[in-house]
């Protein structure tokens, strides 16, 4: 695969495109990367008030009510629920694992299995995340799936 890259004057200009014989798994992965690293999202530490990317949230969580999003550095509480932002951002690599937790996939080193069916998603910060039973076959089949694309 070739990749090229063009200069240009005006940020409202740029623009990510991608030539390709057919939409592959691993086109539409690089495409929902690109759409990823421009959102971004608004939250609070203490008093104050923070913009951050969404490419840097490793996971959101639940906790009492309150919906935090962790990145490498700092933990934001957000203004959402967890399930706006499960549906909100399913389509640029995030996945519902636990009850109370959202992680986003382009953050996940690995998994490995943990007792009772469930398995242990082992994040790039180092930190691991549980997931629960229920949401096993969805998050196998997102990474495998991925997997697969990748093979080809």
């Amino acid at each position: 695969m070739r990749v090229q890259i063009k200069r240009i004057r005006e940020l409202s200009d740029e623009c990510t495109t991608i030539e390709c014989v057919e939409i592959t798994p691993d086109i539409e992965s690089i495409r929902t990367y690109a759409l990823s690293k421009g959102t971004t999202l608004t939250g609070m530490v203490g008093e104050r008030i923070y913009n951050f990317n969404l490419s840097e949230v490793i996971y959101f969580e639940a906790v009492d009510e309150k919906v935090f999003a962790n990145t490498h550095h700092m933990t934001f509480e957000l203004k959402y629920r967890l399930y706006e932002l499960e549906r909100s951002y399913e389509n640029k690599h995030f996945i519902r694992c636990a009850k109370a937790f959202v992680i986003n996939l382009m953050m996940l080193e690995s998994i490995s299995p943990a007792m009772n069916g469930r398995f242990i998603a082992h994040m790039k910060n180092k930190e691991n995340v549980i997931i629960s039973r229920q949401y096993v076959p969805a998050l196998k089949q997102a990474v495998m799936g991925a997997a697969k694309g990748a093979s080809k």
